[in-house]
């Protein structure tokens, strides 16, 4: 379990982190989103204990990160994957982890094979695509058999083979108990992956809860209607309370479910071609309630 309490990072007159608060718990995935500059790499980095905070505190199962010796038997982190001694071999990088850290040598060979990387054991580093550099640091990671792990954007380079194989082996660390905190920018995979959401923005909490009640909170769910009667279906559901946006035969409801819009079409007499319920996505909830949060926007006026 991770604790987060009234965590704060200042650099000069700079706020990264602003007095979070969240809980990340074990047996399931927590995803840690927010726009570029959010401060979610800062809070990574001081929960592992390689910045100090300005003010708060941070443990990893009821103690600070900095004061459980061998580390790795503790947590697991991919922070950087390129931050590797490129003229080390792959084994060679992991052993000399596993020693610092106590770690039985067994495990090497262990991790290695875990994550697809058996054949290039001997390979040196430097000549690692970057979906291996990837896949080495998540051996990194799972080398001490940690209960609690953090990704910081695990997919980067990784085919669709890897990521599908990543999906995978974030859920069978949750099911085994395991604390699993991942920061993505990739909703897709979110919403395919993560249990749970801690969402934040220019360092402040914006949410911590299911994935399924944030996405809820976008505006995006509603009903789409086709229907040659347009305009006439769009007056009676307006006429029920409905909001009704129309783009020529389409009707974009939200009001009304899909149960009652056909119970109201049928008694009027307006055919539909189509009637489907349309679900909030995360991406929608994401971009509404970190749209004050954005620091850079694409388009703006110079």
């Amino acid at each position: 379990m991770i604790d987060v309490n009234a965590l704060t990072k200042r650099y000069g007159g700079t706020t990264a982190v602003d007095a979070l608060t969240f809980t990340v718990r074990p047996g399931r995935v927590t995803g840690f989103l927010g726009p570029n500059g959010a401060g979610k790499s800062t809070t990574l980095r001081l929960i592992l204990g390689l910045n100090d905070p300005t003010g708060g505190t941070v443990t990893v199962n009821g103690r600070p990160f900095r004061d459980r010796p061998r580390g790795l038997r503790h947590v697991g982190a991919l922070l950087d994957a390129g931050d590797v001694h490129g003229g080390r071999t792959a084994a060679a990088h992991l052993s000399v982890l596993a020693r610092s850290n106590r770690v039985p040598p067994r495990r090497v060979t262990e991790v290695l094979a875990e994550v697809g990387l058996a054949a290039a054991a001997r390979r040196r580093v430097g000549g690692f695509s970057l979906g291996m550099k990837q896949r080495l640091g998540i051996a990194a990671a799972l080398l001490g058999d940690p209960p609690v792990l953090l990704f910081d954007e695990p997919l980067n380079g990784l085919d669709p083979e890897g990521v599908l194989w990543v999906r995978g082996l974030f859920r069978r660390l949750a099911d085994e108990g395991r604390t699993v905190f991942v920061s993505s920018h990739l909703m897709s995979e979110m919403e395919n992956t993560a249990d749970e959401l801690v969402v934040i923005g220019r360092g402040r909490l914006i949410a911590a809860e299911s994935l399924t009640a944030f996405a809820a909170r976008g505006t995006g769910a509603g009903v789409t209607v086709t229907t040659p009667s347009a305009a006439a279906l769009a007056d009676v559901l307006t006429a029920e309370g409905a909001t009704v946006r129309r783009d020529g035969a389409r009707l974009a409801v939200t009001g009304l479910d899909a149960a009652r819009i056909g119970d109201l079409a049928c008694h009027h007499g307006l055919p539909l071609h189509q009637l489907a319920t349309r679900t909030a996505s995360l991406e929608d909830a994401f971009m509404e309630l970190t749209a004050d949060s954005v620091e850079h926007r694409a388009g703006e006026a110079r």
